[in-house]
């Protein structure tokens, strides 16, 4: 087995992922609907925070470079990481760096991990819908309230009160646009190249190091091997073990984080399926059109699919029809996850 396929489904409460123009949605030409979802990058985001929090570990820095004109104008230049794979940001997400100019070789690294958008589980089961808000603050006493003329002078109590003569309106209280807010069962697939995981090519054709970073690696005990995509180093076995046990907690325990608190969601896992076949992976969680009402879905988890392993959390009970919910089960799919990473001889692929 190279590759390893995750789907989780979660499922989200009033809440918001991806603040643009209130919620990022796409339109399903089928159900002639829009569909809210989190990107695949967003998903990725919260992954690494999350296995960065889990082994302990500062994220890499960042470089931002900037260019200054003749008129002293700050002008953007390039963004990228260390390319240094003892970040385990970087070793699992994955870097590219191209220098301006052309002077350098460009270092580039595909991450091993591929992500999808995080979507709805069928049309029918997730959506968006409006909510208003407010700020109010008129049951505080000790406000200040500040109004000015058309010249910019600040008015005096008695003037203000003049003003509002006549006007049913509130000065401790502003009314906020409308809102949106998501709420369903939604769906996220993750594929994990095994080859790849822990390898980091050293083709001097296509890098993905500098010589300088190589000698590193080699120095600090990471192997010389070789896999098909060529020859490469791996990582420690010490080096595995401990990430591998992060990297599988992260896969079990992400979820996307807003800015709103006002929109907190706990985003929980209702089931997760795992398999190394892609197609078998995506009919273990899927959703089914009702047979008495076409506009009504049903959510299915396949509980009986062969070389599919499907964990249900006691939750999933209240919005689907299963059988195999247990307390333990998001901790037997993070142990099911090391075992087959794990399992795969990183330093010996070719043997």
């Amino acid at each position: 087995m190279n590759t390893i396929y995750i789907r989780t489904l979660k499922r989200a409460e009033h809440t918001v992922f991806c603040v643009a123009d209130g919620q990022k949605t796409y339109y399903d030409v089928q159900f002639k609907k829009y569909i809210p979802f989190s990107s695949g990058q967003q998903i990725k985001r919260s992954l690494i925070d999350s296995l960065c929090e889990t082994i302990n570990q500062t994220p890499s820095p960042t470089t931002f470079l900037f260019d200054v004109n003749k008129q002293k104008e700050l002008k953007e230049g390039e963004v990228y990481g260390t390319c240094d794979p003892t970040f385990a940001d970087q070793l699992f997400g994955g870097w590219m760096k191209a220098s301006k100019g052309g002077t350098e070789r460009t270092l580039k690294r595909r991450s091993p991990l591929s992500i999808s958008a995080m979507r709805a589980l069928h049309p029918l089961l997730a959506g968006v819908e409006k909510e208003a808000g407010s700020f109010d603050r008129s049951e505080r006493p000790n406000n200040v309230v500040i109004v000015r003329d058309e010249k910019g002078n600040q008015l005096s109590n008695e003037q203000i009160v003049d003003v509002l003569e006549g006007k049913d309106r509130s000065l401790s209280r502003k009314w906020l646009n409308a809102s949106d807010r998501v709420a369903g069962l939604f769906v996220a697939d993750i594929a994990i190249d095994l080859r790849r995981l822990f390898s980091v090519s050293t083709n001097s054709f296509e890098p993905e190091m500098s010589d300088a970073t190589i000698e590193k690696l080699k120095s600090e005990g990471w192997i010389e091997s070789s896999n098909v995509f060529g020859p490469s180093l791996v990582a420690p076995k010490e080096l595995r073990e401990k990430w591998i046990k992060g990297l599988a907690k992260a896969l079990i325990d992400w979820r996307i984080t807003s800015n709103q608190s006002r929109t907190f969601s706990l985003m929980d896992t209702l089931a997760i399926a795992i398999s190394d076949n892609a197609n078998l992976i995506a009919g273990s969680i899927r959703a089914k059109l009702s047979e008495e009402d076409s506009k009504k879905a049903d959510p299915i988890i396949d509980e009986s699919l062969n070389n599919v392993d499907t964990f249900i959390t006691l939750q999933a009970g209240g919005f689907i029809h299963t059988k195999g919910e247990s307390a333990d089960a998001l901790y037997k799919a993070e142990q099911k996850l090391i075992d087959l990473m794990m399992a795969f001889p990183y330093e010996n692929q070719l043997g």
